[in-house]
C-alpha cells in the first residue's frame, strides 16, 4: 500500500456539527471511506481505531464500542467496555490518498478525536481530553473566563533511525542544519487539513528541529498537536528518516522542549494584557503566573513525565531548573515575550518547562488549574529575574526566592502525590493510575540504570523512549 498526495480541494475542516461532516463523507467527490477515531492513554500517546465512513452516522448518535482493559491507565479486564463519541468539530482529512496493490482500489481518510464514555453514557473518568475540559468549565463558573489560548512550540530531532541517536546534520540555532524541506512538506500538508503554523527553524542541537503552531482555544490547541506529532513522523518516516519527541536523546546537547504559550479571554479580549500594566501585564495575568510558579514543583510529573524529561532539565542547556520568570531570560521557568510590546493580541507567557513528549491534555489542565488557583487565592507575583540564573549564587538565589524545580522523575511524583491541585484537576482515577504508572516507571529504571547516570542519558533510556516517543 502506498500514500500519494491528493490534490482535491474540498472542505476539509472546520465543520460545525454532525450535518456538515455527513455532508463532506456523502460527497463522491471527496472519496473518503473510513474515519480513523483517536484519543489519547493516560500518556498522551495517540491511540486510534478505524471505522467505514458508513458507520460513522451511528456513530454519532450511539459512539462506537471498544476494549479499554489494554489501554495504559484506563480500565481494568473485568470493566473493559467502554465508547468513544466523535467530536464533529475535530473533523480533519489527512491529506493524502491511499492505493491497493490493484490500482483501482483508492481512498482518503478522515480523522476525529472524541469523548470516552461509559456504557451508560456518563464520561469515562480516565479521558484525558473530558479532564481539560472539566478543568476549563469549573475556570469559566467561577472567574468568568471563556477559554485558555494556547500555541505550543513543539522540538524534535530527526535521526537516519529510531535504533540510534546519529545525528543527521552538524547545524545550530538558525543555521546550517539540513532537512528544512521536510519541515516545509510538514507544514504545507497541516495547512491542507486546516492547521495554521507560524514558525519553522534548525533548533540549537545538531539535527533538532522546531516548527510552532498557532494558538487555539486550548482543547483544540491539545488535539492539533496531537495532530502535528503523527504527521511530523509520519513525513519523516515516507523521507526514510526517524522523528523522535524523546526529551534528552544525545548527551551534551539541548533536549527538546514544548514551549507553551498562553494567555485567558473572555469576550474577544485579552485578559492578560493592561496597557499601563508592568510588562503590559493585568493583575490577573500576574496572578495566573505566580500560580504556576507556586505549584510548579507540583505540576512537574505531568508536564515532563518521564525519567528522560530530567535529564533535560540540567543546567547549562537552556531548560528551565529554577522557579524564576522574566523577560529576557531563557533560564526561567517563565517568559514573557516581547516581540510586539503594548499590543494585546500578542500579549501573553511563555511557560518553558514542558516537553514534547507530555500528555499535551493533562498539560494544559494542570497549568490552568495552577494558574487559576493564583487567580482564585490572590497569589502575589515575585519580582522578575533578568540575570542568568545559573551563575548567581546561592544566597543571591534565596534573595529572589528562587526554587529548583524537582531533580528526577521519583521526586516530582512524590511532590505531585500530595499535591491537592494537582489531584482535583486530574480527578481521582487518572491521579492514582498516573502516579502508579510512573513510580512503577522509576523502579525500572533504577532496575536497569546505576546513579552515575543521574544527568546523563543512559542506553537504557535509548533502547526503552527512542523508538516510542
Amino acid at each position: 500500500m502506498t500514500a500519494t498526495t491528493s490534490p482535491k480541494t474540498f472542505k476539509a475542516f472546520g465543520t460545525r456539527d454532525e450535518k456538515d461532516v455527513l455532508s463532506v463523507i456523502r460527497d463522491p467527490a471527496s472519496d473518503i471511506r473510513f474515519i480513523r477515531l483517536i484519543f489519547p492513554d493516560i500518556l498522551g500517546r495517540q491511540m486510534d481505531f478505524t471505522i467505514p465512513a458508513s458507520e460513522l452516522a451511528a456513530a454519532f448518535k450511539e459512539g462506537k464500542g471498544f476494549d479499554g482493559s489494554s489501554i495504559a491507565g484506563f480500565v481494568r479486564i473485568e470493566e473493559s467496555d467502554l465508547v468513544i463519541k466523535p467530536d464533529p468539530r475535530t473533523f480533519r482529512v489527512l491529506p493524502w490518498t491511499y492505493e491497493g496493490f490493484d490500482p483501482d482500489i483508492r481512498w482518503r481518510e478522515a480523522v476525529m478525536f472524541g469523548d470516552i464514555l461509559m456504557p451508560d453514557g456518563t464520561v469515562y473518568a480516565g479521558d484525558s481530553r473530558a479532564a481539560l475540559k472539566r478543568v476549563l468549565a469549573r475556570t469559566r463558573k467561577e472567574l468568568g473566563v471563556e477559554d485558555l489560548k494556547c500555541g505550543p512550540e513543539l522540538e524534535f530531532f530527526i535521526f537516519p533511525s529510531s535504533e540510534a541517536p546519529e545525528p543527521t546534520d552538524a547545524g545550530g540555532y538558525f543555521f546550517s542544519g539540513r532537512h528544512g524541506e521536510v519541515r516545509k512538506e510538514i507544514q504545507l500538508l497541516l495547512h491542507r487539513m486546516g492547521v495554521t503554523t507560524e514558525y519553522d527553524h534548525h533548533e540549537t542541537a545538531p539535527s533538532q528541529h522546531e516548527i510552532d503552531l498557532r494558538y487555539l482555544e486550548a482543547v483544540e490547541a491539545a488535539d492539533t498537536a496531537m495532530i502535528f506529532r503523527y504527521m511530523v513522523k509520519k513525513v519523516c518516516r515516507m523521507h526514510g528518516l526517524y522523528a523522535t519527541f524523546m526529551p534528552k536523546p544525545v548527551n551534551g546537547q539541548n533536549g527538546s522542549g514544548m514551549h507553551v504559550h498562553q494567555s485567558l479571554w473572555r469576550g474577544g479580549r485579552n485578559l492578560f494584557f493592561e496597557k499601563n500594566g508592568p510588562y503590559h501585564l493585568s493583575l490577573l495575568a500576574q496572578r495566573y503566573m505566580a500560580g504556576l510558579m507556586t505549584h510548579a514543583r507540583e505540576i512537574s510529573a505531568v508536564l515532563s513525565q518521564w525519567v528522560n524529561s530530567y535529564k533535560r532539565l540540567i543546567e547549562g542547556y537552556e531548560a528551565p531548573v529554577y522557579v524564576a520568570w522574566g523577560q529576557r531570560n531563557r533560564s526561567a521557568y517563565i517568559r514573557v515575550p516581547e516581540y510586539q510590546p503594548g499590543k494585546e493580541q500578542a500579549t501573553r507567557i511563555e511557560l518553558r518547562a514542558a516537553d514534547p513528549a507530555c500528555n499535551i491534555y493533562l498539560t494544559f489542565a494542570v497549568m490552568l488549574a495552577a494558574g487559576a488557583e493564583g487567580i482564585r487565592k490572590k497569589y502575589e507575583l515575585v519580582d522578575p529575574v533578568e540575570e542568568n540564573i545559573y551563575r548567581m549564587s546561592g544566597a543571591r538565589q534565596r534573595k529572589f526566592d528562587i526554587r529548583l524545580l524537582p531533580r528526577d522523575l521519583e521526586e516530582a511524583v512524590r511532590v505531585m502525590e500530595k499535591s491537592a491541585v494537582v489531584k482535583d484537576a486530574l480527578g481521582d482515577h487518572i491521579f492514582a493510575k498516573l502516579v502508579a504508572n510512573k513510580l512503577k516507571e522509576v523502579e525500572e529504571y533504577g532496575r536497569n540504570v546505576s546513579g552515575e547516570f543521574d544527568k546523563q542519558v543512559s542506553d537504557f533510556e535509548i533502547r526503552r523512549y527512542l523508538p516510542i516517543l
